[in-house]
């Protein structure tokens, strides 16, 4: 900052006189003139002006403030709304709270309130008043929020805005935050250039690269310094490394979308943010708007938006790291998460920006395949690995996030147990999963593209709407998610849908297995309440179409077939004086022994994956049998 000196302190005088000497009017004011020709300040306050100052109001000034007075007597801070003109030491005297301002913050305290609200509830009567030409708002020091140097906080409330005051923790950090307004409110001006734009441009320049090395945490502060003053495309750059700091945020990037070299990456994710929305103000319109207010045309933004909205949309960069996108797509579609992000790690030195001022590969964000792997801590090995051409060591690589097997099913937060943790699964061996509906899907079934495979679960349609299809109440048809898992291991998953196992369970493994080796697994855990379901559990094991044995677990009682491997054994999986999850988690580490089985925990939580509609897995009634089927209609009264 230019106010501080040499040996540490801060310079006043040198300060206040590069404010003075760089002034220029807003865009939006009337007045002419160039630099210096609006008088800031005034002559300075003696110190006998100053000791009468503190002798009037009962105590002595804190420190920055007092060395502000004796170089300027007053300053001109030409707010756009709030301070205009702060006072000398003959204007300053105690706020006084005259519009009962305590008793408004006193009530916000509840019974342990922190300190913060506390001393911000008695600042009101306590202040010290030092505007004297404002917008309603008010530049109140408070002897009682002081720090160990003396210095009081600074609290500015703007009246007609209704919010809390903001708050400075001393006289100069209040002007320093003024003098950075100041230059933001005139960066706009193509002539506003001075030794501090000059400087700030400089290390925004420098940023840009060390962001381009790796070296993110150290541009980080340049680039804050630099969009306080408002300096062009700081705030630009600053936001690619927060959106990769914090993935799941929507940001906007404002003027890059103008530009034709950034544009098919900047515009699918600012597509994000509306794409999510369910209801917001305006519409789509609204949004369409802001893009061709910025450049984009409508027709290319609402293909986007649209793209963006159902799922379609595709990063599709040029060159190497375009070959490696397409590569890792393929891999996380069908579940492979880990591997994809090995693949996208691998090529990304390989980068290539498009313009100088895109320093991440931001439109990977945005794919509905791609855009889900880049958690916090890929994101920061991203903006830790030089790329686009620039020089620098590798950072270490995030470790794979999937665990193997399928033991991670039982842990308490493995699986996101949308009802009570029940799911069920069947794998074939030797099979791709384009396959998998051939041999347990509905009439007509086929994969679809990757989607969250909950939100279309949840969606689907019941037995009860779908009668005109043809379609049973005592049906059972899972909407399930597909991929492939480890070794030579197709799955098809339902964990979203609210089914229970019944006495009319039939395994679809026979028909699976006309594939392969299948298996199929339904883990449904028991009520705790007296008379709740008991906990549920079932194997079966098939192969050519026949089923070479099963077992299925109701509480204490096992049914059987055929020559169940010891390993699988339901008397040694699940023992009596089990409690919780003990039996579930033996099961699940025997199935991964035994027959290899895995599931890719990230793509089936927090992934997209295709699905598709299988058969039904309960069998028609017998004659004699019955059985219950519950809908809820939801009506307006």
């Amino acid at each position: 900052m230019s106010g501080i000196s040499t040996n540490g302190s801060f310079n006043w005088r040198q300060f206040l006189q590069r404010w003075q000497e760089e002034w220029m009017p807003r865009p939006d004011q009337e007045e002419d003139g160039g630099p210096g020709s609006v008088v800031l300040g005034r002559d300075p306050a003696g110190e006998a002006a100053i000791v009468a100052a503190e002798k009037r109001l009962g105590r002595r000034l804190p420190p920055s403030y007092r060395e502000f007075l004796a170089v300027s007597d007053g300053w001109y801070v030409d707010q756009m709304a709030g301070v205009y003109r702060l006072g000398g030491v003959a204007d300053i005297d105690w706020f006084g709270d005259p519009y009962d301002m305590t008793s408004v913050y006193e009530g916000f305290l509840d019974d342990d309130p922190p300190r913060e609200a506390v001393l911000l509830a008695g600042m009101w009567r306590r202040a010290l008043q030092l505007e004297t030409d404002s917008d309603a708002s008010y530049a109140l020091l408070d002897p009682g929020d002081r720090d160990e140097d003396g210095e009081w906080a600074l609290y500015v409330y703007q009246g007609w805005g209704g919010e809390f005051p903001d708050r400075y923790p001393s006289f100069r950090a209040y002007m320093e935050a003024m003098y950075r307004h100041f230059h933001a409110t005139r960066a706009e001006r193509s002539d506003f250039v001075n030794a501090t734009t000059r400087e700030q441009d400089a290390r925004v320049e420098r940023a840009r690269v060390l962001v381009l090395r790796g070296r993110y945490e150290e541009a980080v502060p340049l680039l804050e310094e630099a969009a306080e003053f408002g300096r062009p495309h700081s705030a630009d750059l600053l936001g690619q490394i927060r959106h990769f700091l914090a993935p799941g945020h929507s940001r906007s990037y404002g003027g890059l979308v103008a530009d034709r070299r950034y544009l098919p990456e900047v515009l699918p994710v600012e597509a994000l943010g509306p794409a999510r929305e369910q209801w917001r103000l305006g519409g789509d319109e609204h949004w369409l708007g802001m893009m061709a207010a910025r450049g984009a045309g409508r027709e290319a933004a609402e293909a986007v938006l649209g793209a963006v909205r159902d799922g379609t949309y595709r990063y599709a960069p040029a060159g190497a790291w375009g070959r490696a996108v397409g590569e890792a797509r393929e891999a996380a579609r069908w579940g492979a998460c880990d591997a994809a992000w090995r693949v996208l790690r691998d090529a990304l030195p390989a980068w290539e920006q498009p313009g100088p001022l895109l320093v991440v590969p931001l439109g990977l964000l945005a794919d509905p395949v791609l855009g889900p792997l880049v958690t916090p801590e890929r994101g920061r090995e991203v903006l830790a690995t030089p790329r686009g051409g620039q020089p620098g060591p590798a950072p270490e690589p995030v470790p794979d996030l999937d665990p193997p097997g399928l033991a991670w099913l039982a842990e308490p937060e493995g699986f996101r147990r949308s009802f009570g943790g029940a799911y069920r699964c069947v794998w074939v061996e030797g099979i791709g999963p384009e396959r998998l509906p051939e041999l347990i899907g509905e009439e007509g079934a086929a994969v679809s593209g990757p989607v969250r495979p909950s939100d279309v679960a949840r969606s689907a349609r019941r037995p009860h709407e779908r009668e005109d299809e043809g379609v049973e109440l005592w049906e059972d048809r899972a909407v399930v998610a597909v991929g492939r898992a480890d070794g030579a291991w197709s799955f098809a998953f339902d964990g979203y849908g609210l089914h229970h196992m019944s006495q009319l369970f039939r395994s679809p493994v026979a028909d699976a297995s006309a594939g392969g080796r299948a298996v199929v697994v339904w883990c449904e855990p028991g009520q705790a309440s007296a008379g709740g379901r008991p906990d549920a559990f079932h194997l079966s094991v098939a192969d050519g179409g026949e089923e070479l044995y099963a077992f299925t677990l109701w509480g204490a009682e096992v049914e059987r077939s055929g020559a169940i491997p010891e390993a699988l054994d339901p008397d040694r999986l699940f023992r009596p004086g089990d409690s919780g999850q003990e039996g579930h988690l033996r099961a699940l580490k025997a199935l991964h022994g035994e027959l290899g089985l895995s599931l890719p925990r990230f793509a089936l939580t927090r992934g997209r994956l295709p699905t598709f509609t299988t058969r039904s897995w309960t069998r028609a009634p017998r004659e004699g049998e019955g059985f219950a089927y519950l809908a809820f209609h939801r009506t307006r009264g």
